[in-house]
């Protein structure tokens, strides 16, 4: 019973101390700061929209500003998961992604009718008591922390023999017994009791309160119902099965442009040749056999090219041995940093081999960079997470028609996310989260 009552308190009191601590008094200043300017906008655009369409003539402008404030919402919610996935490593999957419509009134109509950015707006609604306790949790921490340095501070600026002009007044986090006067260096040691004790309340009031911001993301900023994920399903379902068809034209293409017509070179030429050898023109058979022979070896060079486009034989031996044998081919200097512990299935390695190979192939052409940094490894939460970074112009987008919207689409088919950062004038880096299993 000692030995779990020491253990316990000794949790308590060494937790300040801890780098989660500090990642968690983060995530209340800037969650809560975050969540403080959602919920004001949110209030604003939703009541501006809300009042301008109850007129007859504002209805327009009102529906516009309510599809804004819902894109917005999407927005918000987005950066909430990104907080919680960067200061509390809490992974929470991105709901499905919005789909437009047809035509203005489609496009209005399927923002209205968005599940997930009203979630999104209960969300922003419900943040604000969360974020206020967040604010004050941080408050009280700093608080904390500037009443232990009071010894220190009464060292160096108000010790005076004579006395100090006026008192030090130690700040008290809590409501109860209100701030107090210190008029010698003995009284700063109970502003070190006081601020020692706001600092470890802080602690766990930051837990506490965190904990609660975290099972709100998970129910009101990922996907949410069984019908949206079954969307999602039927969405990758179909971009898994175009990909398939097109990946069979382009074998089939390159089949038919390719090996078929140097096969068929070869066995003309040795049709030819062999009609030669009842004549004395050798220089002619010569020639033809030439010919064959270099049709034979064209063809077998565009059957290794596109078993390769298949299955790229380097990944035999692993996928960190597969981008090195890549970055070693790339016309521009490239490095590869992997730390990969549980090896991905099969299929989850050759997405992650063509996406490496077409981010570094779009960085020679259009980037103008002079080097390219590969990162991939394994999180706790089961994700492949591959980097392809470059320090060139940027400006790289995922708009549709671009390669990017290729590799959305094909990471989208086993459930994983493409993020691109690439603000004009570079750098660019290009983020592909992917399940270690399909």
């Amino acid at each position: 019973m000692d030995e779990d009552i020491r253990r316990v308190t000794g949790t308590i009191l060494r937790a300040p101390f801890t780098r989660r601590t500090v990642r968690e008094l983060l995530y209340c200043g800037l969650g809560g700061l975050a969540g403080a300017i959602g919920f004001w906008i949110t209030i604003v655009m939703l009541a501006l929209g809300l009042t301008i369409s109850a007129s007859v003539l504002g209805t327009v402008i009102g529906l516009l500003l309510l599809t804004l404030a819902l894109r917005v919402s999407r927005r918000l919610g987005g950066l909430h998961r990104r907080l919680a996935r960067w200061l509390l490593r809490y992974q929470v999957e991105a709901p499905p992604k919005f789909q437009p419509g047809t035509g203005i009134l489609g496009r209005v109509d399927k923002r209205l009718r968005d599940r997930a950015a009203w979630r999104g707006i209960s969300y922003s609604l419900i943040k604000l008591p969360v974020a206020f306790v967040q604010v004050y949790t941080i408050t009280a921490a700093v608080i904390g922390l500037i009443d232990i340095t009071y010894p220190i501070d009464w060292m160096l600026f108000w010790h005076n023999p004579a006395g100090p002009a006026h008192p030090m007044v130690a700040f008290n986090p809590f409501s109860f017994g209100g701030n107090f006067d210190i008029y010698g260096w003995p009284g700063t040691f109970l502003a070190v009791v006081l601020g020692a004790a706001s600092v470890l309340a802080a602690t766990w009031l930051a837990r506490a309160i965190n904990a609660g911001d975290r099972r709100l993301i998970r129910a009101l900023l990922g996907p949410s119902s069984m019908a949206e994920r079954v969307s999602e399903l039927e969405r990758t379902r179909s971009l898994a099965v175009e990909d398939s068809a097109a990946a069979l034209r382009r074998v089939e293409r390159d089949l038919h442009d390719g090996a078929q017509m140097r096969l068929a070179a070869l066995a003309m030429n040795l049709g030819m040749a062999r009609e030669k050898l009842d004549t004395d023109d050798d220089a002619t058979v010569r020639e033809l056999i030439d010919a064959a022979h270099r049709n034979a070896v064209d063809a077998l060079a565009d059957l290794r090219d596109l078993a390769r486009g298949i299955h790229p034989p380097a990944l035999d031996n692993g996928l960190p041995s597969a981008l090195a044998t890549l970055a070693a081919s790339s016309a521009i200097p490239a490095s590869v940093t992997a730390d990969i512990g549980t090896r991905p299935a099969p299929a989850i390695e050759t997405i992650a081999y063509f996406c490496a190979a077409e981010l570094i192939a779009n960085a020679t052409k259009h980037s103008y960079a002079n080097q390219i940094k590969v990162n991939i490894y394994t999180e706790r939460s089961g994700v492949l997470r591959l980097e392809v970074s470059d320090d060139g112009i940027g400006g790289a987008t995922a708009s549709r028609g671009s390669g990017l919207t290729g590799l959305a689409q094909r990471v989208s088919t086993v459930d994983g996310h493409l993020e691109v950062s690439s603000p004009p004038g570079g750098p660019t880096t290009v983020t592909v989260k992917l399940p270690l299993k399909a």
